[in-house]
């Protein structure tokens, strides 16, 4: 069933998700801020532009966000020309943003007194698993609202799941950004190792990629880490971004997370190295330049 969309937010994983909903048949408006971006979006895929998002979300059957922090979502919902000024009553927004635990709560609360539904539904695969539509998607909300919105968010995604209340979705990123950055500092630590040691490195990945030390990173950036190439992908400004939301969290419920506290510190010695926008695998690149 077609249904009437809008998405908000059109970066480098909002453009081709949008994309996804919009080949699935649905009606997609989209809102950017900056105006050429979703001119662009409109000349590959079927939809239309509006001009704020209170413009895009009025009369949606389901409103989708994807921007860059808290700050930018309370722009778009709470702000002059925000979509709470026109979401319409039985509708779902689904927040994809990853953003802080406590902004997923209050939206929760503002839907349940305005009478539509929330879903913080951060995501995890990058910018490639965006552009292939198999995202995995981490869902906190209720029951209904997921039911309502599962077809649409399955457009874009892989694995979904609902993992309880209004925040869990976020809770379940940062579970999700914890173990990716120890595991990147490991990987970056070992083929820094392996070329120092004279190997073959491309032959060694191949071998224990089939073992216990395979991941994601692994298979997908091995080359480009061998190569030194980190002109793409996830960049290492939003990773910190999402350390310190976890960062915060953790505080809040006294959890300890000393090797993310280390590999954030480590984050900032890229940055220093002008890698702001490197691919978080970048992290090699101190070991290479004897950063200690």
């Amino acid at each position: 069933m077609s249904c009437k969309v809008s998405f908000i937010g059109l970066g480098v994983m909002g453009y081709p998700m949008a994309g996804y909903i919009s080949k699935a048949g649905h009606n997609v408006t989209v809102f950017n801020r900056t105006k050429s971006k979703a001119e662009k979006w409109l000349k590959t895929y079927s939809g239309k532009m509006a001009e704020t998002p209170a413009e895009a979300a009025r009369d949606s059957d389901f409103v989708f966000t994807c921007v860059g922090n808290d700050n930018d979502l309370k722009v778009v919902t709470f702000g002059e020309n925000g979509i709470f000024k026109s979401i319409k009553k039985g509708s779902v927004y689904i927040d994809n943003t990853t953003a802080s635990a406590t902004i997923a709560k209050e939206f929760y609360e503002y839907s349940m007194k305005n009478s539509f539904g929330f879903l913080d539904a951060p995501v995890s695969g990058g910018q490639a698993g965006a552009e292939n539509g198999a995202l995995t998607v981490m869902i906190g909300g209720d029951q209904e609202s997921f039911d309502k919105a599962k077809d649409v968010i399955d457009c874009y995604s892989k694995k979904m799941k609902l993992l309880g209340k209004a925040g869990n979705g976020q809770l379940a990123k940062m579970v999700n950004q914890i173990c990716i950055a120890g595991l990147v500092q490991g990987l970056s630590e070992g083929i820094n190792f392996g070329i120092k040691a004279g190997l073959n490195m491309e032959d060694v990945i191949e071998v224990i990629s089939k073992g216990a030390a395979q991941s994601w990173q692994m298979d997908n950036r091995y080359k480009t880490m061998i190569d030194d190439k980190f002109e793409f992908g996830f960049a290492v400004d939003w990773m910190r971004k999402d350390l310190k939301i976890a960062l915060g969290e953790a505080k809040k419920n006294n959890s300890l997370l000393p090797i993310t506290e280390i590999v954030d510190q480590y984050y900032g010695d890229v940055q220093k190295l002008g890698g702001n926008r490197w691919d978080t695998t970048s992290l090699i690149r101190r070991l290479r330049k004897n950063i200690g």
